[in-house]
């Protein structure tokens, strides 16, 4: 990845997934990373320790009290030559530290501040998680829990667009900014597939056509995803096919590595189902 912030300090005081994520992805960037931590630690640590200390690497990590007078202090310190702030906590929490976003830009004017969220105002305050952010957008399919931790790799994401648009406004402008990141937004806008109804069951990305589906195999599953008319075309062709039962019975005849292997070969979008 191109180190495009070379020279940009980050001090992180998110916790958990989508701050440190975001943190981590500036790093890769270039950015220097100052994590800091309560005294307690970051409970990702506790849950899912390898992948901590994946979100951490090469950040210097600081564990500070800021309910403290010398914790709050050190931090101001740190703030003083830093770039970016990342926080996740909720802003009447930020308010009550005498951290929030107003006092801070005063101090720091060029100062770039970012805000995971769970909600937006006037909710900005109310509990929430993962979990709860994508069963409001209808992507929690009871009683399976969701695959992945889509609200909050996706909140990761725009927390890392809106450090870069700030830096690239400050560049501009000359001061710093402030940019909230609500998780239930985030989340909202990989939920527009469903909402515009592509991925509804029997949709045409919902598995209501032959050529954009999955398949039993011999040993497992593979996904077909031959959308295009070419890519259909070519795949019909080469195994004399045109229906859903004509699909099923060609991939149950051999197993998922073949089919791989085979949509290669005629340059086709099959894969297998880990």
């Amino acid at each position: 990845m191109m180190r495009v912030l070379d020279g940009i300090k980050v001090i992180n005081l998110a916790v958990n997934l989508p701050g440190p994520a975001a943190a981590q992805r500036l790093s890769r960037m270039g950015a220097e990373v100052i994590k800091v931590e309560p005294p307690a630690g970051d409970p990702m640590e506790c849950y899912f320790a390898d992948w901590y200390r994946a979100m951490a690497a090469g950040h210097t990590v600081v564990k500070l009290d800021l309910k403290v007078p010398e914790g709050k202090r050190i931090l101001l310190d740190l703030l003083g030559s830093a770039d970016v702030l990342i926080t996740a906590t909720r802003p009447s929490a930020m308010a009550r530290l005498g951290l929030d976003v107003e006092t801070l830009q005063d101090l720091f004017p060029r100062l770039c501040q970012v805000m995971i969220t769970g909600y937006p105002a006037p909710r900005d305050n109310e509990a929430g998680h993962d979990l709860t952010y994508q069963a409001s957008m209808g992507l929690v399919d009871p009683p399976h829990m969701p695959r992945t931790l889509l609200s909050d790799m996706a909140g990761s994401e725009l927390a890392v667009s809106a450090v870069l648009a700030l830096l690239f406004n400050r560049e501009r402008c000359g001061n710093g900014g402030h940019q909230v990141v609500p998780l239930s937004e985030a989340v909202a806008a990989f939920a527009e597939p469903l909402r515009f109804g592509s991925t509804l069951p029997g949709a045409s990305l919902g598995g209501g056509i032959p050529e954009y589906n999955i398949y039993k195999t011999l040993d497992g599953w593979v996904a077909v995803a031959a959308l295009e008319p070419h890519f259909k075309q070519r795949l019909e062709d080469a195994l004399n096919i045109a229906t859903f039962e004509g699909y099923r019975a060609a991939f149950a005849g051999q197993s998922s590595d073949y089919w791989q292997e085979w949509g290669k070969e005629l340059d086709l979008p099959i894969e297998t189902v880990r």
